[in-house]
Protein backbone atom coordinates (compact mmCIF):
# COMPACT_ATOMS: atom_id res chain seq x y z
CA UNK A 1 0.00 0.00 0.00
CA UNK A 2 0.95 3.72 -0.31
CA UNK A 3 2.30 5.23 3.13
CA UNK A 4 4.06 8.59 3.82
CA UNK A 5 7.18 8.77 6.69
CA UNK A 6 8.52 11.97 7.81
CA UNK A 7 11.32 11.19 9.74
CA UNK A 8 12.89 14.67 11.95
CA UNK A 9 14.31 17.46 9.60
CA UNK A 10 14.09 14.80 6.48
CA UNK A 11 12.11 16.05 2.81
CA UNK A 12 8.31 13.56 3.21
CA UNK A 13 8.59 11.17 0.54
CA UNK A 14 5.81 8.34 -0.66
CA UNK A 15 7.42 5.10 -0.73
CA UNK A 16 5.78 2.22 -1.96
CA UNK A 17 5.90 -0.98 0.63
CA UNK A 18 5.13 -4.80 1.25
CA UNK A 19 2.33 -5.18 3.85
CA UNK A 20 4.94 -6.88 5.92
CA UNK A 21 6.88 -3.42 6.81
CA UNK A 22 4.19 -1.16 7.38
CA UNK A 23 4.26 0.70 10.41
CA UNK A 24 6.01 -2.50 12.02
CA UNK A 25 9.21 -2.64 13.91
CA UNK A 26 12.06 -4.80 12.33
CA UNK A 27 12.07 -8.46 14.42
CA UNK A 28 15.80 -8.24 15.06
CA UNK A 29 16.42 -4.94 16.08
CA UNK A 30 13.35 -3.58 16.86
CA UNK A 31 14.00 -0.59 14.80
CA UNK A 32 12.09 0.63 12.45
CA UNK A 33 11.58 -1.22 9.06
CA UNK A 34 13.55 0.22 6.27
CA UNK A 35 11.60 1.01 3.20
CA UNK A 36 12.48 -1.78 0.27
CA UNK A 37 12.14 -1.59 -3.60
CA UNK A 38 8.67 -3.40 -4.59
CA UNK A 39 9.11 -6.70 -6.02
CA UNK A 40 5.86 -6.54 -8.17
CA UNK A 41 1.95 -5.62 -7.40
CA UNK A 42 0.73 -7.70 -4.33
CA UNK A 43 -1.90 -9.95 -5.30
CA UNK A 44 -5.15 -9.89 -2.23
CA UNK A 45 -6.24 -13.47 -1.24
CA UNK A 46 -8.21 -15.28 -3.72
CA UNK A 47 -8.01 -12.38 -5.89
CA UNK A 48 -6.09 -10.78 -8.97
CA UNK A 49 -3.14 -8.48 -8.90
CA UNK A 50 -4.36 -4.59 -8.17
CA UNK A 51 -1.05 -3.22 -9.62
CA UNK A 52 1.05 -2.44 -5.93
CA UNK A 53 -2.44 -1.88 -3.55
CA UNK A 54 -3.14 -4.37 -1.14
CA UNK A 55 -6.50 -4.99 -1.32
CA UNK A 56 -9.14 -4.67 -4.04
CA UNK A 57 -12.13 -2.37 -4.43
CA UNK A 58 -15.61 -3.96 -5.14
CA UNK A 59 -17.37 -1.89 -8.01
CA UNK A 60 -21.33 -0.86 -6.86
CA UNK A 61 -23.56 -2.89 -8.58
CA UNK A 62 -25.18 -1.04 -11.41
CA UNK A 63 -28.99 0.49 -10.74
CA UNK A 64 -31.78 -2.26 -11.50
CA UNK A 65 -33.71 -1.39 -15.27
CA UNK A 66 -37.13 -0.25 -14.55
CA UNK A 67 -39.42 -2.86 -15.52
CA UNK A 68 -42.68 -2.52 -17.96
CA UNK A 69 -44.81 -3.10 -14.64
CA UNK A 70 -42.44 -0.32 -13.05
CA UNK A 71 -43.76 1.94 -15.50
CA UNK A 72 -47.14 1.23 -15.40
CA UNK A 73 -47.06 0.97 -11.79
CA UNK A 74 -45.78 4.92 -12.09
CA UNK A 75 -48.49 5.55 -14.27
CA UNK A 76 -50.79 4.87 -11.60
CA UNK A 77 -53.56 2.96 -13.48
CA UNK A 78 -55.78 2.75 -10.67
CA UNK A 79 -56.62 6.68 -10.45
CA UNK A 80 -57.88 6.37 -13.96
CA UNK A 81 -61.53 5.82 -13.27
CA UNK A 82 -61.81 9.29 -12.14
CA UNK A 83 -60.74 10.57 -15.30
CA UNK A 84 -63.49 8.31 -17.55
CA UNK A 85 -66.04 8.50 -15.24
CA UNK A 86 -66.83 12.63 -15.64
CA UNK A 87 -66.35 11.90 -19.33
CA UNK A 88 -68.94 9.31 -19.37
CA UNK A 89 -71.20 11.12 -16.88
CA UNK A 90 -71.06 14.04 -19.28
CA UNK A 91 -71.68 12.10 -22.50
CA UNK A 92 -75.11 10.94 -21.04
CA UNK A 93 -76.21 13.88 -20.24
CA UNK A 94 -76.13 15.31 -24.30
CA UNK A 95 -78.28 12.10 -24.75
CA UNK A 96 -79.69 12.16 -28.06
CA UNK A 97 -77.08 14.55 -28.85
CA UNK A 98 -74.33 12.50 -28.09
CA UNK A 99 -71.27 11.95 -30.48
CA UNK A 100 -69.04 9.09 -30.07
CA UNK A 101 -66.31 10.69 -32.15
CA UNK A 102 -66.29 13.68 -29.72
CA UNK A 103 -66.83 11.60 -26.80
CA UNK A 104 -63.74 9.29 -27.60
CA UNK A 105 -61.22 12.16 -27.73
CA UNK A 106 -62.92 13.97 -24.49
CA UNK A 107 -61.71 10.22 -22.88
CA UNK A 108 -58.24 10.76 -24.60
CA UNK A 109 -57.54 14.44 -22.71
CA UNK A 110 -58.65 13.08 -19.16
CA UNK A 111 -56.61 9.64 -20.01
CA UNK A 112 -53.86 11.55 -20.90
CA UNK A 113 -54.31 14.48 -18.42
CA UNK A 114 -54.52 11.97 -15.76
CA UNK A 115 -51.64 10.21 -16.23
CA UNK A 116 -49.23 13.00 -17.47
CA UNK A 117 -50.41 14.43 -13.62
CA UNK A 118 -49.59 11.23 -11.92
CA UNK A 119 -45.88 11.37 -13.52
CA UNK A 120 -45.63 14.77 -12.61
CA UNK A 121 -46.70 14.24 -9.16
CA UNK A 122 -44.04 11.34 -9.11
CA UNK A 123 -41.21 13.91 -10.39
CA UNK A 124 -42.31 16.73 -7.98
CA UNK A 125 -42.77 14.69 -4.91
CA UNK A 126 -39.35 12.58 -5.74
CA UNK A 127 -37.01 15.44 -5.94
CA UNK A 128 -38.30 17.19 -2.87
CA UNK A 129 -38.36 13.63 -1.27
CA UNK A 130 -41.63 13.74 -0.06
CA UNK A 131 -41.84 10.50 -1.26
CA UNK A 132 -39.32 9.11 0.58
CA UNK A 133 -41.55 7.08 2.97
CA UNK A 134 -44.32 6.32 1.20
CA UNK A 135 -47.56 4.19 2.86
CA UNK A 136 -48.82 3.75 -1.02
CA UNK A 137 -47.35 1.98 -3.85
CA UNK A 138 -43.38 2.98 -5.04
CA UNK A 139 -42.95 5.89 -6.92
CA UNK A 140 -39.93 6.08 -9.83
CA UNK A 141 -38.39 8.66 -8.58
CA UNK A 142 -38.06 8.42 -5.30
CA UNK A 143 -37.20 4.97 -5.43
CA UNK A 144 -34.52 5.01 -8.08
CA UNK A 145 -35.74 2.93 -10.27
CA UNK A 146 -35.88 6.12 -13.12
CA UNK A 147 -34.22 9.21 -13.52
CA UNK A 148 -35.86 12.78 -12.44
CA UNK A 149 -35.22 13.90 -16.07
CA UNK A 150 -36.83 11.14 -17.28
CA UNK A 151 -40.11 10.93 -15.65
CA UNK A 152 -40.87 15.01 -15.66
CA UNK A 153 -40.05 14.21 -19.68
CA UNK A 154 -42.48 12.09 -19.42
CA UNK A 155 -45.16 13.57 -17.83
CA UNK A 156 -44.93 16.08 -21.02
CA UNK A 157 -45.36 13.60 -22.94
CA UNK A 158 -48.37 13.18 -21.88
CA UNK A 159 -49.30 16.59 -21.21
CA UNK A 160 -48.68 17.40 -25.07
CA UNK A 161 -50.56 14.15 -26.05
CA UNK A 162 -53.46 15.91 -23.88
CA UNK A 163 -53.00 19.07 -26.01
CA UNK A 164 -53.62 17.32 -29.01
CA UNK A 165 -56.38 15.56 -28.82
CA UNK A 166 -57.56 18.86 -27.34
CA UNK A 167 -57.18 21.01 -30.06
CA UNK A 168 -59.17 18.15 -32.36
CA UNK A 169 -61.77 17.93 -30.18
CA UNK A 170 -62.50 21.83 -29.89
CA UNK A 171 -61.94 22.51 -33.54
CA UNK A 172 -64.54 19.36 -34.55
CA UNK A 173 -66.85 20.54 -32.00
CA UNK A 174 -66.45 24.21 -33.26
CA UNK A 175 -65.92 25.75 -29.69
CA UNK A 176 -61.69 26.41 -30.59
CA UNK A 177 -62.17 28.61 -27.17
CA UNK A 178 -62.34 25.93 -25.16
CA UNK A 179 -58.53 25.56 -26.05
CA UNK A 180 -58.05 27.91 -23.61
CA UNK A 181 -59.58 25.60 -20.51
CA UNK A 182 -57.05 23.00 -21.52
CA UNK A 183 -54.26 25.55 -20.74
CA UNK A 184 -55.75 26.05 -17.76
CA UNK A 185 -55.82 22.43 -17.15
CA UNK A 186 -52.46 21.61 -18.17
CA UNK A 187 -50.96 24.63 -15.91
CA UNK A 188 -53.38 23.35 -12.86
CA UNK A 189 -51.68 19.58 -13.27
CA UNK A 190 -48.45 20.90 -12.91
CA UNK A 191 -48.69 22.95 -10.74
CA UNK A 192 -50.46 20.84 -8.56
CA UNK A 193 -47.17 19.49 -6.65
CA UNK A 194 -45.23 21.49 -9.08
CA UNK A 195 -43.32 24.58 -8.72
CA UNK A 196 -42.35 26.66 -5.85
CA UNK A 197 -45.15 27.00 -4.00
CA UNK A 198 -47.37 23.47 -5.07
CA UNK A 199 -51.05 24.45 -3.94
CA UNK A 200 -51.65 20.59 -3.09
CA UNK A 201 -48.92 21.40 -0.43
CA UNK A 202 -51.45 23.74 0.79
CA UNK A 203 -54.63 21.86 1.32
CA UNK A 204 -56.21 23.18 -2.17
CA UNK A 205 -56.04 19.70 -3.97
CA UNK A 206 -59.67 19.07 -3.42
CA UNK A 207 -60.74 22.14 -4.80
CA UNK A 208 -58.62 21.66 -8.05
CA UNK A 209 -60.05 18.08 -8.14
CA UNK A 210 -64.23 19.19 -7.79
CA UNK A 211 -63.10 21.87 -10.25
CA UNK A 212 -61.63 19.91 -13.29
CA UNK A 213 -62.41 16.55 -12.41
CA UNK A 214 -66.06 17.20 -11.59
CA UNK A 215 -67.21 20.24 -13.97
CA UNK A 216 -64.48 20.71 -16.16
CA UNK A 217 -64.35 17.02 -17.06
CA UNK A 218 -68.24 16.79 -17.33
CA UNK A 219 -69.57 20.18 -18.32
CA UNK A 220 -66.62 20.44 -20.96
CA UNK A 221 -68.02 16.72 -22.59
CA UNK A 222 -71.57 17.82 -22.48
CA UNK A 223 -70.92 21.26 -23.69
CA UNK A 224 -68.66 20.03 -26.79
CA UNK A 225 -71.33 17.56 -28.20
CA UNK A 226 -74.65 19.91 -27.32
CA UNK A 227 -73.08 22.92 -26.96
CA UNK A 228 -75.55 24.12 -23.80
CA UNK A 229 -75.00 23.22 -20.46
CA UNK A 230 -77.86 21.61 -18.58
CA UNK A 231 -79.29 21.11 -15.41
CA UNK A 232 -78.81 17.81 -15.17
CA UNK A 233 -75.09 18.04 -16.25
CA UNK A 234 -74.63 20.49 -13.75
CA UNK A 235 -75.78 18.01 -11.06
CA UNK A 236 -73.71 15.30 -12.62
CA UNK A 237 -70.64 17.42 -12.73
CA UNK A 238 -71.03 17.86 -9.14
CA UNK A 239 -71.37 14.59 -7.92
CA UNK A 240 -68.53 13.85 -10.01
CA UNK A 241 -66.62 16.57 -8.73
CA UNK A 242 -67.82 15.42 -4.99
CA UNK A 243 -66.69 11.57 -5.21
CA UNK A 244 -63.07 12.88 -6.59
CA UNK A 245 -63.02 14.80 -3.87
CA UNK A 246 -63.41 11.94 -1.63
CA UNK A 247 -61.32 9.60 -3.73
CA UNK A 248 -58.20 12.45 -3.01
CA UNK A 249 -59.13 12.68 0.58
CA UNK A 250 -59.10 8.87 1.52
CA UNK A 251 -55.75 9.09 -0.71
CA UNK A 252 -54.27 11.26 1.82
CA UNK A 253 -55.61 10.22 4.74
CA UNK A 254 -53.89 6.86 4.31
CA UNK A 255 -50.67 9.18 4.06
CA UNK A 256 -51.44 11.87 6.84
CA UNK A 257 -48.66 10.56 9.23
CA UNK A 258 -45.96 10.71 6.69
CA UNK A 259 -47.12 14.05 4.97
CA UNK A 260 -47.61 15.64 8.10
CA UNK A 261 -43.47 15.06 8.37
CA UNK A 262 -42.86 15.91 4.91
CA UNK A 263 -44.54 19.34 5.19
CA UNK A 264 -47.40 18.66 2.73
CA UNK A 265 -50.38 20.35 4.59
CA UNK A 266 -52.70 18.33 2.57
CA UNK A 267 -56.52 19.01 3.25
CA UNK A 268 -56.55 15.86 5.51
CA UNK A 269 -53.73 16.98 7.53
CA UNK A 270 -55.71 20.07 8.56
CA UNK A 271 -58.68 18.63 9.20
CA UNK A 272 -56.76 15.75 11.68
CA UNK A 273 -57.23 12.17 11.10
CA UNK A 274 -61.11 12.24 12.94
CA UNK A 275 -62.54 15.14 10.52
CA UNK A 276 -61.11 13.78 7.83
CA UNK A 277 -62.77 11.08 7.36
CA UNK A 278 -66.21 12.20 8.69
CA UNK A 279 -64.76 14.35 5.66
CA UNK A 280 -64.47 11.31 3.38
CA UNK A 281 -67.77 10.02 4.58
CA UNK A 282 -69.88 13.43 3.44
CA UNK A 283 -68.50 13.52 0.17
CA UNK A 284 -68.81 10.31 -0.96
CA UNK A 285 -72.49 10.33 0.14
CA UNK A 286 -73.18 13.67 -1.01
CA UNK A 287 -72.39 13.60 -4.07
CA UNK A 288 -74.00 9.83 -4.66
CA UNK A 289 -76.96 11.58 -3.66
CA UNK A 290 -76.37 14.45 -6.37
CA UNK A 291 -75.75 11.96 -8.91
CA UNK A 292 -79.25 10.36 -8.16
CA UNK A 293 -80.69 14.17 -8.42
CA UNK A 294 -78.80 14.01 -11.96
CA UNK A 295 -80.15 10.57 -13.20
CA UNK A 296 -84.05 11.68 -11.54
CA UNK A 297 -83.65 15.13 -13.77
CA UNK A 298 -82.90 13.21 -17.03
CA UNK A 299 -86.31 10.86 -16.19
CA UNK A 300 -84.54 7.87 -17.23
CA UNK A 301 -85.22 4.58 -15.12
CA UNK A 302 -81.14 4.76 -14.84
CA UNK A 303 -82.11 5.77 -11.37
CA UNK A 304 -83.09 2.61 -10.10
CA UNK A 305 -79.38 0.96 -10.60
CA UNK A 306 -78.04 3.04 -8.51
CA UNK A 307 -79.51 1.52 -5.32
CA UNK A 308 -76.87 -1.14 -5.32
CA UNK A 309 -74.40 1.73 -5.66
CA UNK A 310 -76.01 3.54 -2.86
CA UNK A 311 -75.55 -0.14 -0.73
CA UNK A 312 -71.88 -0.07 -1.88
CA UNK A 313 -70.93 3.52 -0.74
CA UNK A 314 -72.91 2.95 2.72
CA UNK A 315 -70.17 -0.09 2.62
CA UNK A 316 -67.01 2.00 1.83
CA UNK A 317 -67.61 4.68 3.99
CA UNK A 318 -68.02 2.53 7.09
CA UNK A 319 -64.77 0.77 6.78
CA UNK A 320 -63.25 4.67 6.97
CA UNK A 321 -65.63 5.32 10.23
CA UNK A 322 -64.37 1.97 11.83
CA UNK A 323 -60.80 3.21 11.43
CA UNK A 324 -58.86 1.83 8.89
CA UNK A 325 -55.57 3.37 8.37
CA UNK A 326 -52.53 3.05 6.14
CA UNK A 327 -52.25 0.22 3.96
CA UNK A 328 -55.84 -0.78 4.77
CA UNK A 329 -57.60 1.86 3.49
CA UNK A 330 -55.41 0.81 -0.01
CA UNK A 331 -58.79 -0.86 -1.02
CA UNK A 332 -60.81 1.69 0.20
CA UNK A 333 -59.34 4.00 -2.47
CA UNK A 334 -59.76 1.50 -5.10
CA UNK A 335 -63.52 1.04 -4.13
CA UNK A 336 -64.28 4.85 -4.49
CA UNK A 337 -62.70 4.88 -7.86
CA UNK A 338 -65.01 2.20 -8.71
CA UNK A 339 -68.07 3.87 -7.02
CA UNK A 340 -66.95 6.59 -9.02
CA UNK A 341 -66.78 4.98 -12.47
CA UNK A 342 -69.91 2.89 -11.43
CA UNK A 343 -71.54 6.56 -11.29
CA UNK A 344 -70.36 7.78 -13.97
CA UNK A 345 -71.53 4.41 -16.44
CA UNK A 346 -75.05 4.43 -14.95
CA UNK A 347 -74.95 7.87 -16.26
CA UNK A 348 -73.52 7.54 -19.29
CA UNK A 349 -76.39 4.96 -20.05
CA UNK A 350 -78.48 7.77 -20.71
CA UNK A 351 -76.75 8.74 -24.26
CA UNK A 352 -77.40 5.32 -25.43
CA UNK A 353 -81.19 5.08 -23.89
CA UNK A 354 -82.13 8.52 -25.60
Amino acid sequence: MWVTRTPPQVVRTTQWLPPEDVGGPDHTTGSPSHPVAPQGPVRPPNGPARGGYAGSVTAPAPAPRPTLADWLEGARLRTLPAAIAPVLAGTGMAGADADALLAALAVIVALALQIGVNFANDYSDGIRGTDSDRVGPTRLTASGLVTPRSVKLLAFAFFALAGAAGVALSLLAGTWYLILVGVVCVIAAWYYTGGRSPYGYRGLGEVAVFVFFGWVATLGTTFTQTLEITWSAFLAGTGMGLIACALLMVNNLRDIATDEVAGKHTLAVRLGVRQARTTYVALVLGGSAVCVGALVATWHWTYLLVVPLGIFALVVSSRVLRGDTGRALVPVLRDTGLLQLGFGIVLGLGAVLA
